[in-house]
């Protein structure tokens, strides 16, 4: 595993928040960030999640929210204002996969798919923004693999993952003369919860997991800090352009 160093103090003080950030990647990036000196608001569901993430670090504080409620948004960009009074970095990392053939698709499921990988992303970016503008600011918005190939199965989780990687190129075009990156990582198998809360069985969780070891050249899946290493790495260039 290669281990990224960032400059030390590159984000002291700064303000991030972090989605999902009661396991795997978000927790892996919430950790990281705070452990470079950032102040960390980690959102999630679950608060018991939450304070084992809390637990890690000192530097990272919780916010138990949906992100797609109506009110999220908002609640969650004031929680990070009332603390420090400003908002630095947005890492949209909360999401859900879904295995899910087409013979077996329905509007609900679609629906509630893109609510929580496309629209809810979105809002609290527009949330953020403006804090975002006064701090010439960042986004980071996790994606995946499957957002640029294809998913026999998962057609619809593979179309929301694109569909973040088309927010992600038009956003860097549309904020870049306000000084915003934005950027996204696009993790392969990743160790984490995403296959279980898809619903499959344990079994199935297992094959999957071992068939994708199986064609990785490490002859492993990912590990959250793997992907948490390229968020908190700083890129050469200042300029907004996705990854």
């Amino acid at each position: 595993m290669i281990t990224v160093h960032p400059p030390a103090g590159h984000l002291a003080g700064r303000v991030v928040l972090v989605t999902g950030a009661g396991s795997g990647i978000g927790r892996a990036a919430a950790i990281a960030f705070a452990a470079v000196g950032a102040h960390v608001l980690g959102i999630g569901r679950r608060q018991d999640a939450l304070a084992e993430t809390a637990r890690e670090h000192p530097g990272i504080d919780t916010f138990a929210a949906d992100v797609r409620s109506a009110g999220a948004p908002g609640a969650i960009v004031e929680e990070a204002r009332r603390r420090w009074g400003r908002v630095d970095v947005l890492v949209n990392n909360a999401g859900a996969a879904a295995l899910v053939p087409l013979a077996e698709v329905t509007s609900s499921g679609i629906g509630d798919l893109f609510a929580l990988n496309v629209t809810a992303p979105s809002l609290l970016a527009r949330a953020a923004l403006p804090h975002l503008r006064a701090m010439h600011g960042s986004i980071v918005n996790v994606s995946s693999t499957f957002g640029h190939r294809p998913l026999p199965g998962g057609s619809h989780y593979a179309a929301s993952k694109s569909a973040v990687e088309m927010l992600t190129r038009s956003w860097a075009l549309e904020l870049a003369p306000e000084r915003i990156r934005v950027n996204a990582v696009a993790p392969g198998p990743t160790e984490s919860e995403a296959l279980a809360s898809a619903g499959l069985p344990p079994d199935v969780v297992d094959r999957i997991k071992q068939d994708e070891a199986d064609r990785i050249p490490l002859g492993r899946r990912g590990l959250p800090a793997d992907v948490a290493a390229r968020k908190v790495a700083p890129r050469a260039s200042d300029r907004s352009h996705p990854s």
